[in-house]
């Protein structure tokens, strides 16, 4: 081919390539334009996917497009974040992850399929979700000093209940269990949905679970809580001591919810889509229910997809060291 028809060529490729970004740009204005898939990667009912539903239900207004959920559950969230992570980066199938999924995936999972920072574009934080240390409601020990005692002492006896490894239940509850020094029996479950209705039901002994999963089961005396994991008391929950009131300083946990899309979804999405985050955030109604769940809502400044990104970060940093040296 001579000079003339390599040029024509090189410029007809230039024109396509052109054409195509002038294309991807026109859709990412005028997204979305159909429902968007929100993968939720656990059971219906668990913390992740109650707040999944009130935050997108108000973001669907906002977007002007229906947001269906979608519950895919196995290995701790990692079977649902490995589909999303596949997923085309259009912005119409998106993930609802935390901090297992999302952090201590990494060290508990030395194949996984995905990495949370190299997979994902960070979207925006939904709640922060303190953690409880809970138990069926005829469990012997009446506070948490005798919860420690007691557990210490049956530990080839007693149980705890959690969603797959790696789930914020397990998790939580394998570093409660090093900080007691204890190994109890895990009984898995697809989702902290199941688990919590096991727990209520007697079948379990005690878990850590996020506070959403937990307010009414509380409040309907159904469970016990002996503490939360966190430096003050949560509002939802007065009466139930922290950590440090209750004996036990050493244990602090907070989980968190947000939405990821999968790498490469195009910038216009992604401010899009926090846009719809920060309003819903923003709406009374949504905040009442979060707050109502326990739930710790984001201040501005930790909304942005460059905060959650950090946040990702320095969650992995925390949990590999902490769970490397559980397992």
């Amino acid at each position: 081919m001579n000079w003339y028809g390599r040029s024509l060529v090189s410029g007809c490729l230039a024109a396509l390539a052109g054409l195509a970004s002038l294309t991807a740009q026109a859709q990412a204005q005028s997204y979305p334009t159909r429902s968007i898939t929100m993968i939720v990667p656990f059971a219906a009912g668990g913390p992740t996917d109650v707040i999944a539903r009130i935050v997108t239900g108000h973001m669907a207004q906002t977007l002007g497009q229906t947001i269906i959920i979608e519950n895919v559950v196995g290995a701790g969230g990692t079977t649902a974040t490995t589909r999303a992570s596949r997923a085309a980066n259009d912005g119409y199938t998106l993930i609802t992850g935390h901090m297992g999924t999302h952090a201590a995936s990494v060290p508990l999972y030395p194949n996984l399929a995905y990495h949370p920072e190299k997979s994902f574009e960070p979207v925006g934080l939904l709640a922060g979700t303190p953690i409880l240390i809970l138990a069926r409601k005829d469990f012997p020990p009446k506070d948490l000093k005798e919860f420690v005692a007691y557990v210490k002492a049956n530990e080839t006896k007693v149980n705890a209940a959690h969603a797959g490894v790696g789930s914020v239940s397990n998790v939580s509850c394998e570093l409660l269990n090093s900080v007691l020094g204890v190994k109890p029996v895990g009984v898995p479950f697809n989702g902290t949905g199941p688990a919590m209705n096991a727990l209520v039901a007697g079948q379990v002994d005690y878990m850590c679970d996020q506070i959403v999963n937990a307010v009414p089961q509380v409040n309907g005396g159904t469970i016990k809580a002996y503490a939360v994991a966190t430096p003050e008391r949560n509002p939802s929950l007065p009466n139930v001591p922290t950590t440090a009131e209750a004996g036990l300083p050493a244990f602090q946990a907070q989980a968190w919810n947000a939405i990821f899309a999968p790498k490469g979804t195009p910038p216009e999405v992604v401010a899009k889509l926090n846009e719809a985050i920060v309003k819903a955030l923003d709406d009374e109604a949504v905040r009442k229910r979060l707050l109502d769940l326990g739930s710790v809502i984001p201040a501005g400044a930790d909304r942005t997809p460059a905060a959650l990104g950090k946040l990702v970060n320095s969650e992995i940093a925390k949990w590999t060291p902490v769970l490397k040296a559980v397992n």
